[in-house]
């Protein structure tokens, strides 16, 4: 199958892998021939990608990181407590964040267990979902990436898990956040940015007194969004001043902000975060977290359709752990011509070819006249 862009779906085309909310709802199941409606339910729904059955391609399947239960589960575990302390008439959020606090330490173990015994690399994208509120799914997402490096990084056991927690709660403070500013599709006035970027003090002192929370955890909301120059908030902290994971989620946060449709705009793909990421690496993020990030992630996902330095064209068909920016690739097109018969192309093999582009529009500005899929 073939990962394409919403934006570029086309009546006809079959959904290659079925599509869910974060309640587990099914919006559109694997096989489902695209329609019009469709088209623009998916659209509204802020679904950046979608897989599309491709017959030349079938055998090649997106790559999930956890299991659809366990993602469920902690989707909905996340919600309950956010929504919690949410409520008008949740006068002790303290007590509800306590008891949420166990839960969420049984979940982190099973989430550590499962990345830990899967030694391959994080793939994210793979797992199409909408969602009812953003929050929910990237504290998740924030949680997996932070666990990912954590992993790579060597962290003991104990402290795997207090990251986990860490990343976790990261946003709770944003609770707090007026829902019309949190999810205001256009740019947010002065006043406005100034009441969203209070959510990192709202968590820290969320977080700060609950006697099962580790006090880093309170920090890691505090510093999540403080950069090694001095240009983050709400301190302005440089350097080693921030503490070790606030560095950790520093880097899982803004991937994953950045890779996910918002509202205000669309998502771009894992390469093009890596690239936000290594722009600041030195001044904004640590050097060393960026590079364990890039050997923890599927830059390149699974069904990716990319342009290659030799002139051919592929789709992403299996991943080299720790080598994020060299998986193996299906070869579909060479010198211009559609192939017959596809012939795999292991790029750690071949380290004189590299990716030079990906495409998520493949149908729609083709080189030349294909075969019909």
């Amino acid at each position: 199958m073939r990962l394409l862009s919403t934006e570029a779906l086309r009546p006809g085309l079959k959904v290659g892998q079925t599509i869910y909310n974060d309640r587990d709802k099914i919006l559109l199941c694997e096989g489902v021939e695209i329609t019009d409606r469709h088209i623009a339910r998916l659209k509204q729904l802020n679904i950046p990608f979608v897989y599309i059955f491709d017959q030349k391609t079938a055998h090649i399947k997106p790559q999930e990181s956890i299991p659809n239960t366990l993602r469920r589960k902690a989707i909905t575990e996340i919600r309950s407590a956010f929504s919690e302390i949410q409520k008008e008439e949740a006068n002790d959020s303290s007590l509800i964040l306590e008891k949420a606090s166990w839960d969420f330490k049984e979940l982190i173990k099973q989430l550590i267990s499962e990345l830990m015994g899967n030694k391959k690399l994080l793939h994210l994208l793979s797992d199409v979902y909408t969602y009812d509120h953003y929050i929910f799914t990237h504290s998740l997402n924030v949680t997996l990436y932070s666990i990912a490096v954590g992993i790579r990084l060597k962290l003991a056991p104990n402290q795997l898990e207090v990251l986990a927690l860490g990343a976790m709660l990261h946003d709770v403070g944003k609770v707090a956040v007026p829902k019309q500013i949190l999810l205001k599709p256009g740019r947010l006035t002065e006043e406005e940015f100034v009441e969203i970027k209070k959510h990192s003090e709202n968590g820290f002192h969320l977080l700060k007194g609950i006697h099962t929370v580790p006090l880093v955890v309170a920090h890691c909301a505090y510093q999540h969004h403080e950069r090694l120059d001095g240009s983050g908030y709400p301190r302005g902290l440089l350097g080693n001043e921030i503490h070790y994971f606030g560095k950790i989620l520093a880097v899982a946060d803004v991937f994953d902000a950045v890779t996910s449709n918002r509202i205000y705009r669309g998502a771009m793909l894992p390469h093009e975060g890596l690239e936000v990421l290594y722009a600041g690496a030195g001044t904004q993020f640590d050097k060393t977290i960026v590079e364990a990030f890039r050997g923890s992630v599927a830059i390149y996902p699974n069904s990716l359709t990319v342009d290659l330095s030799d002139g051919s064209r592929g789709i992403v068909s299996r991943q080299n752990y720790g080598l994020s920016d060299r998986p193996v690739v299906e070869v579909i097109e060479q010198g211009g011509r559609v192939l017959e018969h596809t012939h795999e192309l292991d790029l750690s093999r071949n380290l004189d070819i590299l990716i030079t582009g990906c495409d998520t529009t493949f149908f729609t500005a083709p080189k030349q006249k294909t075969e019909p899929f």
